[in-house]
C-alpha cells in the first residue's frame, strides 16, 4: 500500500489544529471535572458537611435533607470518639448490647457511658439468635441493659442470621412472631418504653408485613426509599447507608435519619413515642407527656 506524503504547509496546518483540538478537550475535561467534584463534595448548605459515605448511593437522596441524623455503633467501630461524634451533629446512637441468650457486645459498657458523658441520646439494641428461647433471650437483655430513664427506647433487632456458623437457619413464622412478642413485652416492661423494632427488607416481607403497628420501625434500605421496598410500612428511623463516614468513627459506620422535624424528635425523645401515635396511645399509659408547646405542633 502506498502512503501519500502531505505538503509541508499542510502538516503545518494539521499539527496547529491538533494542538487546537487537545486543548478544548483538555479544557472541557478538567470542567467536568470540576462539575464531578462539587457533584460529589458536601454542600455548604448541608446540615452535616463533617458526615460522608464511601458509597454513596442516589436511590437514597432524600435521607441526606431529613434534618435528624445518627448512627448504629458496635465493638466493631472499635474506640469512639464521642465527643467527635456530636460536634458533628449526630443526633442520636443505637448501640448494640446483647445478642441471644449469652453473648454481650465487648464495647456496650464503655459505648454506653461515653454517649451518655458526650451528651448524645442513646438506645441499646438486642440481635435476636433464633436457636434460644426468647424467654432466654429477654432475661439476658435485662441482665444487661441499665433500665436508664434518660435512655431512647430499646431496640429489638430481628432478621434472618443467615451468616450464622452455628444457627442459619429460619424459624416459621408464627414462632418468629410469638418470639418477637414475648422479647418486646419483656424489654418494654424492663424499661418502662415500647421497644422499636429494628428489620430489613426480607425479614420484613416473609414476616412483618402487618404485624406491631403500635411500635416505630426502624428499617433497613440502603438503595431506595422505605416505600419502594416495604409493603404499606410506616417508618419512624431509617437506615439508608452502612458505609457512612463520620467523625470520631474510623471506617464505616452505619448511618441513620428520624423521619420527621426537629421538634417531632423533641417529641419523641420526651415521650418515647413517635408523635404520630401519641394521642391514640397516652390514654394506654405507653407514652409518656409532652408539654402543651410540643404537642401543639405534633403535625408540623
Amino acid at each position: 500500500m502506498k502512503t501519500r506524503r502531505r505538503s509541508p504547509s499542510r502538516s503545518k496546518n494539521s499539527g496547529l489544529t491538533t494542538f487546537v483540538r487537545v486543548a478544548r478537550f483538555s479544557a472541557l475535561a478538567a470542567m467536568a471535572l470540576g462539575l464531578a467534584s462539587c457533584a460529589i463534595a458536601p454542600s455548604s448548605s448541608s446540615r452535616y458537611p463533617a458526615k460522608g459515605d464511601a458509597r454513596p448511593h442516589d436511590g437514597v437522596a432524600t435521607a441526606h435533607r431529613l434534618p435528624i441524623h445518627g448512627v448504629d455503633i458496635s465493638k466493631w467501630q472499635g474506640d469512639v470518639d464521642w465527643a467527635s461524634l456530636r460536634q458533628a451533629g449526630t443526633k442520636f446512637a443505637f448501640i448494640k448490647a446483647t445478642e441471644g441468650g449469652d453473648h454481650i457486645d465487648s464495647k456496650f459498657h464503655e459505648n454506653w457511658q461515653a454517649a451518655r458523658r458526650a451528651g448524645v441520646p442513646r438506645g441499646a439494641y438486642h440481635f435476636v439468635y433464633w436457636c434460644r428461647p426468647a424467654h432466654e433471650q429477654a432475661a439476658w437483655f435485662k441482665r444487661n441493659v441499665p433500665a436508664d430513664p434518660d435512655a431512647l427506647p430499646p431496640v429489638l433487632d430481628v432478621e434472618w442470621n443467615g451468616q450464622s456458623v452455628n444457627c442459619p437457619k429460619k424459624v416459621p413464622r408464627e414462632q418468629a412472631l410469638a418470639m418477637i412478642d414475648v422479647m418486646l413485652r419483656e424489654m418494654e416492661a424492663h424499661t418502662g418504653k415500647r421497644p422499636i423494632i429494628y428489620t430489613d427488607i426480607t425479614f420484613h416481607k416473609e414476616i412483618l408485613e402487618g404485624e406491631f403497628n403500635d411500635h416505630p420501625y426502624w428499617i433497613r434500605s440502603t438503595a431506595a426509599e422505605p416505600h419502594v421496598r416495604y409493603n404499606n410500612r410506616r417508618w419512624t428511623f431509617w437506615q439508608f447507608t452502612t458505609t457512612g463516614r463520620v467523625p470520631g468513627v474510623k471506617g464505616d459506620v452505619d448511618r441513620n435519619a428520624f423521619y420527621g422535624t426537629d421538634n417531632q424528635w423533641r417529641m419523641f425523645v420526651a415521650s418515647a413515642c413517635d408523635p404520630r401515635d401519641h394521642s391514640r396511645l397516652k390514654p394506654q399509659g405507653i407514652c409518656q407527656d409532652m408539654d402543651a408547646i410540643q404537642t401543639a405542633s405534633i403535625d408540623e
